[in-house]
């Protein structure tokens, strides 16, 4: 398994593209970062420029991106506008693949939510709709779209992980699969069990200790049980630390210990 680091989570208000800790995660030894690519998509030729350098002198690389589209690109009600999201994405897509990703993660709640009083079947079907649009393009690039469940203090569509099984399965493009939560999964209650109805539809995975999204440096029974599902389906994708903390260099350190000794026991 191969683990990384939100980059955007760290610093959001002075560093939201999340990429100032590459060089941090390089020396704690993680395998990659995940950067906002919303916020990389905005940057101004020149300064993607640089850090597209940047990270590549830092010795990892940008193995996957979150906040796939920002908050004012509607993607359900009636603002919605598929060829307005897919004109935005296809530059999204050309930047991520520059860095070298290989999975997009799909939540952008800000984009996603639904509006009061309008159709939440409608907006589901909007989400589908692009879902496949995005699936088409992302295959051009390499690039897997991870539906990732946001809870519902945060999302008022998709807030199960089983809800975006369905979406995914409902989109129906080998480029389109899912991203499971722990956070969120803890933060709904949702059973571990889901993970073994996902199967191999699971692609990327996040994780945080759920109480206070903190970086996960304490033992915890529960971490051991979701990495045992993961285990049973001979998962050995890519596992990111999405989470808070005031003191990288420490927790970062922690944590990494923490999931590579959970990781190594579920094995045995």
């Amino acid at each position: 398994m191969r683990f990384g680091c939100c980059g955007n989570l760290i610093s959001p208000c002075t560093d939201p593209v999340g990429a100032e800790i590459v060089e941090t995660l390089a020396e704690l030894q993680y395998d990659y970062i995940e950067l906002s690519l919303s916020h990389l998509t905005a940057l101004r030729e020149p300064v993607f420029s640089n850090l597209v350098r940047r990270i590549e002198r830092s010795g990892i690389g940008c193995e996957a991106c979150n906040n796939s589209f920002p908050s004012h690109i509607r993607l359900t009600g009636p603002d919605a506008h598929l060829k307005a999201a897919l004109q935005y994405a296809e530059e999204a897509l050309a930047r991520a693949a520059q860095l070298g990703v290989k999975t997009v993660v799909f939540g952008s709640a800000g984009a996603r939510n639904v509006p009061a009083g309008f159709s939440y079947k409608t907006a589901w079907q909007q989400i589908v709709d692009l879902l496949r649009s995005l699936g088409e393009r992302a295959q051009m690039y390499g690039i897997t779209i991870a539906v990732e469940h946001l809870n519902h203090q945060e999302s008022n569509i998709v807030t199960l992980a089983s809800e975006a099984m369905q979406h995914a399965r409902e989109v129906g493009h080998p480029n389109v699969q899912l991203l499971i939560d722990y956070y969120h999964l803890g933060r709904e209650n949702e059973d571990f069990g889901i993970l073994l109805e996902a199967g191999s539809m699971i692609r990327y995975v996040h994780f945080a200790e759920v109480q206070s999204r903190s970086f996960p440096v304490e033992d915890n029974e529960h971490y051991g049980k979701f990495f045992d599902r993961l285990r049973s389906l001979r998962y050995d994708g890519r596992c990111s630390i999405e989470a808070y903390t005031q003191n990288l260099a420490s927790d970062g350190k922690r944590a990494l210990e923490k999931l590579k000794e959970i990781v190594k026991s579920a094995e045995m």
